[in-house]
């Protein structure tokens, strides 16, 4: 016959929690954290900063003085719960103490607030047992009315929320026990602490949550400056690597290819030149591609461009020309009333040409070209188109990185303009581009018949 043992029960730190025991050692765990860890530690209150118009308007010395404000405002109203007291007892040895006992907590709050709290209770309890019977209202005589008030304000201010509302519910038990063991005095105070105590420290903590919205709003502002300034400075690099790309590979894909075609332009060359042209072409390919490798990193890293002119449409000629002594065969077609436009349609235009040519030269070497400008009601058209690379060929195609069309997209789109690219019919290659430019007073429309 089998036995069946039952497992142990789990132990105690093992056992599940309900929410109301894990609610309730919160709870606890923060009173122990607010109210008693450290409830006597050295804590001074800080000088106030003198900042605004009135600190400015005020003289060094005296500035220096507004500093200490707040502390004589909290010294002088334990001076009057110290007068207070006095005038209400029959004076001797015991009014003196309720006046010392008064005065006590509230210039603790500047060095010790957890601490004035609990000596606020205490001498409250002692100058009830000492003079009390003098009066009618249990347990908080005018003067210790008056002093734990104080004290309760000055703590709230200087410390969380969660700690004055733990003050006010251990205000609330100590008035509760206080009057509960002393039914037979006339009257008690308990409600009107715990009402004009709740107000205060509704206010302050009103105060509190408004900083604290405050000091939150103003750290998203400064991240949200900091993140703008950084996307701005993203933006501007990624702008200088495209000039660098834009600029240094067109010429020196220009330069690989005049110096992969000049030996085949002279009859019989010695071979000391083309071997001296095919060096040329070494170099200038490898240039190209340390520059694409570094590309990427131009992009992440501080640059500052030169503060040289921006080329335009009126410079065309010359890149063409310049095309022209690789021995491309590119012609320019304008149509349309010729303006001045933006600087920046000019530079963006200029710059998709420039890089359209430079895709025929790497990729269809000895192609012709067709370049066409078109000045269009509300912006400019620009259409460059490539014919197929003869067959066969004595060059050949240079690869590229991609950032050339990726690039000119990143310019289009800046411009709010459109873009189409691939390859013809005849097996060349066309881009097509039109960059809005909207009339003084009216908003950019697009050009839509892309025929």
């Amino acid at each position: 016959m089998t036995t069946h043992t039952q497992p142990p029960p789990p132990r105690g730190e093992d056992r599940p929690r309900s929410p109301e025991f894990r609610l309730a050692a919160d709870a606890l765990r923060g009173l122990r954290q607010d109210l008693f860890s450290g409830a006597f530690g050295y804590r001074p209150m800080p000088r106030a900063a003198v900042d605004g118009a009135l600190g400015r308007a005020l003289p060094g010395r005296l500035k220096e003085y507004a500093a200490w404000v707040p502390h004589l405002v909290v010294a002088a109203l334990g001076g009057f719960a110290a007068l207070v007291s006095l005038a209400g007892t029959f004076g001797g040895p015991a009014a003196l103490l309720a006046a010392l006992l008064a005065l006590a907590p509230v210039l603790l709050t500047l060095a010790r607030p957890v601490g004035a709290f609990w000596l606020s209770l205490l001498a409250t309890t002692v100058t009830a047992v000492t003079v009390g019977g003098d009066w009618g209202a249990w347990p908080w005589l005018p003067g210790s009315f008056l002093s734990h008030l104080t004290v309760l304000t000055v703590v709230a201010i200087r410390t969380r929320p969660r700690t004055a509302a733990w003050m006010w519910a251990l205000t609330a038990l100590y008035g509760v026990l206080a009057q509960t063991g002393s039914a037979w005095h006339e009257s008690s105070d308990v409600a009107p602490m715990l009402f004009l105590s709740a107000l205060i420290l509704l206010a302050v903590t009103v105060r509190h949550t408004h900083r604290q919205a405050r000091r939150e709003v103003t750290e998203q502002r400064t991240a949200t400056a900091h993140e703008r300034s950084r996307r701005t400075l993203l933006e501007e690099r990624s702008t200088i690597a495209r000039e660098l790309h834009d600029v240094v590979a067109h010429h020196m894909s220009v330069v690989a290819i005049q110096a992969e075609a000049a030996p085949y332009r002279v009859q019989d060359p010695p071979p000391e030149l083309v071997k001296a042209f095919a060096t040329i072409r070494e170099n200038a390919v490898a240039a190209l591609t340390e520059l694409r490798r570094v590309l990427g990193v131009v992009r992440a890293e501080d640059y500052e461009a030169p503060d040289a002119p921006q080329p335009t449409l009126a410079d065309l000629d010359t890149l063409l020309a310049n095309v022209r002594e690789t021995g491309l065969e590119v012609t320019r077609t304008v149509t349309g009333a010729v303006r001045e436009l933006p600087q920046g349609v000019e530079l963006s235009a200029y710059r998709i040409v420039q890089e359209a040519l430079s895709n025929t030269l790497r990729h269809a070497p000895g192609a012709t070209a067709r370049v066409e400008i078109a000045y269009v009601l509300g912006g400019l058209g620009v259409r460059v188109v490539n014919g197929p690379p003869p067959a066969p060929s004595l060059i050949k195609p240079s690869p590229g990185a991609g950032h050339g069309i990726t690039g000119m997209r990143e310019r289009v789109a800046m411009l709010n303009g459109e873009m189409t690219d691939g390859p013809t019919a005849d097996g060349g290659y066309e881009v097509t581009v039109f960059l809005p430019v909207p009339a003084p007073g009216t908003e950019i429309e697009l050009y839509e018949d892309r025929s």
